[in-house]
């Protein structure tokens, strides 16, 4: 899994059985050198990317496990949470860095956007979580940075979270679920937008019921926007700083069902451009 290819290469950690990882909580160090081999099996995803897209000149988009979500596995895995987070803060900073580099040299024409996955990210707000709410924020930012200067950064926190305290981590790109609440966080959102910032929608459902038609994914999307311009969002600025993604992962899908989630959302991908561009003709762009 994410978590699993985010630890490989750490120095305390070991391949178990049945393609498990072990973790000795004694022998992590946060000053280690970190290795990333991408013909590790926790590499065969991305390995397997690389080689199909050979020759893309457009965008490419992939994630890595931030340091929140990280650090938050090795406290679980026994290690102290002073060396767990700093490890895993040196540890993203590394392998994104290593990824990047292997993007560009697989595909030096192509344009690349990089999410940092937080789901952990989404507690951070709460009582009793092991990182100050400001601490938290600033390893994300410290992630995104990390990237900037070779990628356009995202963040994507699954499971929702406080919308404020992912806009301070400062992305380029905020990855969402369509959800009706989200009109609550309409003036941060406005602001972002305003900004420059683009948000990923994600549009097409990959958990519950998963439909084969675009056509209620885009209905509960349009809501969405008519309850964010109600609120003060330009409706031209919903559309031309939009991308159309799936609600969450698909690792635990088929390939059959992944390509039915990415055609619900490159139909709604395509209805969002379609009213873009008619939206600037009519505004005489």
């Amino acid at each position: 899994g994410a978590i699993a290819q985010a630890m490989v290469g750490m120095q305390g950690i070991t391949d178990g059985q049945y393609g498990s990882l072990s973790v000795d909580p004694a022998r992590v160090d946060p000053l280690a050198p970190l290795s990333t081999d991408l013909q590790h099996d926790a590499f065969v995803g991305f390995r397997t990317f690389l080689e199909y897209a050979r020759g893309l000149e457009g965008w490419v988009s992939w994630r890595l496990v931030g340091p929140v979500t990280l650090g938050m596995a090795l406290v679980r895995a026994g290690v102290p949470a002073s060396e767990a987070f700093e490890a895993a803060v040196r540890t993203v900073r590394a392998r994104s860095q290593h990824l990047l580099d292997a993007v560009g040299g697989a595909l030096p024409a192509a344009k690349q956007l990089v999410f940092v996955e937080e789901p952990d990210f989404a507690d951070a707000m709460t009582p009793g979580f092991p990182l100050a709410p400001d601490t938290a924020i600033d390893l994300v930012s410290g992630a995104l940075a990390a990237i900037e200067g070779s990628a356009v950064a995202g963040l994507h926190v699954c499971g929702g979270g406080d919308i404020a305290s992912q806009l301070a981590a400062g992305p380029a790109v905020l990855s969402l679920p369509v959800r009706t609440d989200l009109a609550d966080s309409a003036g941060y959102l406005v602001n972002f937008m305003e900004r420059g910032g683009y948000v990923a929608w994600g549009a097409a459902p990959t958990s519950g019921p998963l439909s084969a038609s675009s056509e209620r994914p885009w209905r509960n999307l349009s809501h969405l926007w008519c309850e964010l311009v109600e609120r003060g969002a330009d409706p031209g600025l919903l559309r031309r700083q939009a991308i159309i993604t799936p609600e969450c992962g698909l690792s635990a899908h088929t390939p059959a069902v992944a390509e039915r989630v990415f055609k619900v959302a490159g139909e709604i991908g395509r209805r969002v451009r379609d009213q873009a561009t008619a939206t600037r003709w009519a505004l005489g762009a």
